[in-house]
């Protein structure tokens, strides 16, 4: 308990670091991948390839390569933001193609008379996504995102290495100091249990009530 009560303000920088890198990028990757998921399934053909060639992207590419890419790259062509804002933009663009792709399989759980029926009222692209498909796809959404979500608070991790305060980081500090290497990670882990604890039961209260009944 030493390690956790003699540091304990450094903890908690380090826990708010994670939960607000999870939060934001979250929030990014739900619009993103709401986006993508729209372009994949539009009647438009560069939008279904835009959204095809985002996916495949994002998804073959090393989470850790991805930071660099945004961390390096960006700023040579005069985009200089801070680093805990390229952190949120590389978490929340990765993480929108695994978040796209649970939302398509949802949508794609949707039997095509349902579309064909909104269209066939005059409904335009977007309303029957919007009214129609959504709706009913959202109730087989739920577990995947959760699940991705939950991976995206534990990739933040890798912001550490990009002078991003977040929880993980906190052991190099904890090191330097002489505290014992277990415990520094032990309440580390105990950390990111609650965030990952606390997303998880989000979602089962959100699948109990609109989930599909099994």
């Amino acid at each position: 308990m030493d390690v956790l009560t003699e540091n304990f303000s450094l903890y908690a920088e380090g826990f708010l670091g994670t939960l607000e890198l999870t939060v934001y990028a979250s929030a990014l990757a739900l619009v993103l991948g709401f986006v993508m998921a729209a372009f994949r399934v539009a009647p438009v053909g560069s939008f279904r390839v835009f959204g095809t060639a985002w996916v495949t992207v994002l998804r073959n590419t090393p989470l850790t390569l991805l930071f660099f890419a945004v961390m390096l790259g960006l700023p040579r062509f005069g985009i200089v933001l801070p680093f805990e804002l390229f952190a949120v933009l590389a978490l929340g663009c990765y993480t929108s193609a695994f978040i796209c792709e649970a939302l398509r399989s949802g949508i794609n759980t949707v039997p095509v008379g349902q579309g064909e029926a909104a269209r066939s009222l005059g409904m335009s692209f977007t309303q029957t996504l919007g009214t129609v498909v959504l709706p009913q796809a959202f109730r087989s959404m739920i577990p995947p995102i959760g699940s991705t979500l939950i991976a995206l608070a534990k990739n933040s991790a890798i912001a550490g290495a990009f002078s991003v305060t977040e929880l993980l980081g906190t052991y190099k500090t904890l090191s330097e100091l002489g505290y014992d290497i277990i415990w520094t990670f032990v309440w580390i882990a105990v950390g990111y249990l609650i965030i990952t604890l606390a997303i998880s039961a989000v979602f089962n209260v959100l699948e109990k009530r609109w989930g599909v009944a099994r």
